[in-house]
């Protein structure tokens, strides 16, 4: 049996941090080997702010798994087939936007994991297990350990609820959305503000409490970074294909446009 181990999980477990590189404009499976080559340990595969439909999705997945990059998909919404889709088709986790109470925590967890752990239907096969026929038993056991499931803090309520989503089994990590936790609050872009020190503060402890990771998104300013790194934050979303390619190009031209000729 050939299965593919979830690296990022593995570098959280030993308390390390896991770089996530956003996938947003990219459409070929290239992206994955670009961001294993620049050191990143997992892509975000975002279906929630992108046009990518699941197809491609799932694609750029199978080609992370084949370099050693976890593939984790930022879902549209919490129906149990935004996940399961993903998940039959080579994602070895999600994160689900807008998690707010419990019951919400709850729901996404039990659509990502086989039983006991959860409710997610067989689909024969595994990408994660390199399509071995493996017993069921033995299958649903080792994608459900490899799993990674990923709920995202953007509101008040749910930093509020902080604690007790982090209690809910099958959660494994809570990452905070900093620029829509912002806007809920009616401070946009000012993510120095004492409020979200106080959220990440937080989210923080009650992951360490309960035995969950914290992660950030939406904080790309090295000082800020470097700050709430010192925090306690290990999930880190360090940045987008669009940003990358924005700041890299923006450079260049602003170099030639200063050569003198």
């Amino acid at each position: 049996m050939s299965s593919v181990p979830n690296h990022t999980r593995r570098r959280l477990a030993a308390g390390e941090l896991a770089l996530g590189m956003g996938v947003r404009q990219a459409r070929t499976v290239d992206i994955a080997t670009i961001a294993k080559t620049c050191g990143f340990d997992w892509l975000f595969i975002d279906m929630e702010h992108s046009s990518m439909d699941v197809d491609l999705a799932s694609q750029l997945a199978m080609a992370s798994l084949a370099v050693g990059v976890t593939p984790l998909v930022r879902v549209p919404g919490h129906e149990h087939y935004h996940a399961s889709r993903l998940l039959d088709n080579g994602a070895q986790g999600i994160v689900a936007p807008h998690v707010d109470t419990v019951e919400e925590a709850k729901r996404i967890a039990g659509a990502c994991r086989y039983p006991p752990a959860g409710h997610r239907s067989m689909a024969g096969a595994q990408p994660q297990l390199g399509f071995a026929s493996v017993p069921p038993a033995e299958a649903t056991r080792i994608v459900n350990q490899e799993m990674l499931v990923v709920v995202m803090l953007e509101t008040p309520k749910a930093i509020a609820n902080a604690d007790a989503i982090a209690r809910v089994e099958g959660v494994d990590a809570l990452l905070i959305g900093t620029s829509d936790l912002c806007a809920e609050m009616g401070i946009h872009g000012q993510l120095a503000d004492s409020r979200v020190e106080d959220a990440y503060r937080t989210v923080i402890a009650a992951c360490r409490k309960h035995g969950k990771f914290p992660g950030m998104g939406g904080v790309y300013e090295t000082q800020l970074m470097e700050k709430y790194i010192q925090m306690g934050m290990r999930l880190i979303l360090s940045g987008s294909d669009f940003s990358f390619l924005m700041a890299g190009a923006k450079a260049r031209t602003d170099f030639l446009r200063a050569v003198k000729v």
